[in-house]
C-alpha cells in the first residue's frame, strides 16, 4: 500500500473550491525500482532518517505491522513501507497521536469499507492544524509589531 493509495490528495480544498492549490507533491521516488525493492532495517534508517528503534516500535505498537520478514528473520521493507513510513511522518507533523496514527492504520487494514472512518480522522487532524495555524500567524503577527516598534527606534 502505497501513500498515494491511502491518502488520494485533492489539489483544492473541498471546503473551499475557490481555495487556492494545495501543494500535493507526489512521494520522493523510491531508491529502487518495484521487485528489486528490498531494504533492510538499516538502509531504511539511512533513507528516512528514523532510528532502527523508532521503526521496531512502529512494528510493535500495529504502526507497521505488515513488514516481511526473510527465510532467516530479518525484516524486508519495501517501497510501499517507504511510502507508508512518508504518511507517518506527516502525520507526526501534524501533530496527531500516536494512538490515532494507529488507529487509522487498523482502518487502512480492515479495507476500503473504512474509508468514512479514516476521513473524519483525518478532517479531525486538518481542523486541529488549521487550529494551530491560526495560533501561529497570531504569534507572528506580535512578533512582527515587536520588531517594527524596534525597527523605528533605530
Amino acid at each position: 500500500m502505497t501513500v498515494m493509495e491511502t491518502t488520494p490528495a485533492p489539489t483544492r480544498d473541498r471546503a473551499d473550491p475557490a481555495a487556492p492549490e494545495v501543494c500535493a507533491a507526489p512521494p520522493p521516488p523510491h531508491p529502487r525500482p518495484e521487485g528489486q525493492d528490498h531494504y533492510t532495517i538499516s538502509e531504511v534508517v539511512a533513507v528516512t532518517g528514523l532510528t532502527a528503534h523508532t521503526l521496531r516500535w512502529y512494528e510493535r505498537i500495529g504502526l507497521m505491522p505488515h513488514v516481511d520478514r526473510s527465510h532467516t528473520g530479518q525484516r524486508r521493507y519495501r517501497n510501499r513501507d517507504l511510502d507508508w513510513l512518508t504518511l507517518v511522518g506527516k502525520l507526526r507533523l501534524t501533530g496527531m497521536p500516536v494512538a490515532d496514527m494507529v488507529r487509522y492504520a487498523e482502518l487502512v487494514r480492515e479495507g476500503d469499507h473504512t474509508f468514512a472512518r479514516r476521513r473524519d480522522l483525518l478532517e479531525q487532524t486538518r481542523n486541529d492544524v488549521r487550529a494551530r495555524i491560526a495560533e501561529l500567524q497570531d504569534t507572528l503577527a506580535v512578533l512582527d509589531h515587536k520588531i517594527d516598534i524596534y525597527s523605528d527606534g533605530t
